[in-house]
């Protein structure tokens, strides 16, 4: 194992997919010579040539199209869009076209279409650079939806997303890119589906993904130290989601919260929440908890007030454990 930097693991996965097969290229703003907004793509245009790392004009859905209609006719596209926000201007591409197009053509060929994109805040980048988005796209059947927490999950659950033959959309959250992590010097691969146990517990479930992974798990620590052992399950993949997993551990503590950095209402956590007392009411002893900011535009400069994070988590676990 080694160390290495989230938005390492990131262009490392590009490379080795890049080399292990000629239809895979990427194409977006800036992916060329500068390598990218955040330096995912560094280095790619010198090794690959600009046939497989196409730069584009500053057009999202022109970006999204142009990937679309590579896959139907065999590429692997791997587009690169510079916000998770901007993904808002190419919504029909996305949505109306790439979602459903395997569905509409009866599954005549593969859609092996992944779209990057930087979301969550943290880096003060205000409400249009900073929004977390993917429920939107767990709504849409025909997507699948990745969102990575960890360097080594990151190049795994990537380097599986490219080798899909469905569209994925790859979110990256760019308060994690300077983060480290250990990954293996051999190839490995994360199955798209497959939630991970972060941290073993008995006491309560707390389900999160991307950046709140790390607040649960800082949550986790603080509540050990008052007897309350937590056991934080990592997503990884927001659609599939892993039902079996998040039944197994619920199950066990018959407790449940779920954190994620998006706007509370409506989120990811609210079909988590449904999904769980509809199925596994039986096995509840307190009513399941959410984490998730207020509801309001991400703000500039009360971007710290406004982020939920490990108080947050161990509030409401606190909250479950008095019933």
């Amino acid at each position: 194992m080694r160390e290495t930097r989230y938005i390492r693991a990131i262009a490392e996965a590009l490379h080795e997919e890049m080399a292990r097969d000629e239809d895979v290229f990427v194409v977006g703003e800036d992916v060329g010579g500068p390598g990218g907004a955040f330096s995912a793509t560094k280095g790619l245009m010198e090794a690959y040539g600009e046939r497989r790392v196409r730069d584009t004009p500053i057009s999202e859905s022109a970006i999204i199209g142009l990937a679309i209609g590579a896959a139907a006719e065999g590429l692997r596209p791997v587009a690169e869009v510079m916000f998770a926000d901007f993904l808002t201007v190419c919504m029909d591409q996305l949505v109306n076209q790439m979602a459903k197009t395997r569905y509409m053509f009866g599954g005549m060929y593969t859609l092996p279409v992944v779209v990057r994109a930087p979301g969550g805040a943290g880096l003060n980048a205000g409400p249009q650079h900073s929004q977390s988005l993917e429920a939107w796209f767990a709504h849409v059947p025909g997507l699948k939806v990745v969102s990575p927490a960890t360097p080594y999950d990151a190049k795994g659950l990537l380097k599986s997303s490219i080798r899909d033959d469905n569209p994925v959309i790859f979110l990256e959250h760019k308060a994690l890119y300077g983060s480290k992590g250990e990954i293996p010097d051999e190839e490995y691969l994360v199955p798209l589906g497959k939630a991970d146990v972060k941290r073993i517990g008995k006491d309560v479930t707390v389900v999160a993904a991307s950046r709140m992974v790390h607040e649960a798990l800082d949550a986790a620590k603080d509540l050990s130290k008052d007897g309350i052992e937590a056991e934080v399950i990592d997503l990884r993949t927001i659609t599939p989601l892993d039902r079996e997993t998040i039944f197994t551990s619920v199950e066990k503590t018959s407790r449940l919260v779920v954190a994620h950095e998006a706007v509370k209402a409506f989120g990811i956590g609210a079909e988590i929440s449904a999904m769980v007392t509809e199925e596994m009411l039986d096995h509840l002893d307190a009513p399941v908890l959410r984490v998730g900011a207020p509801f309001v535009p991400v703000p500039f400069n009360l971007e710290r007030y406004y982020l939920p994070n490990a108080r947050d988590i161990a509030a409401a676990v606190r909250r479950v454990m008095e019933y």
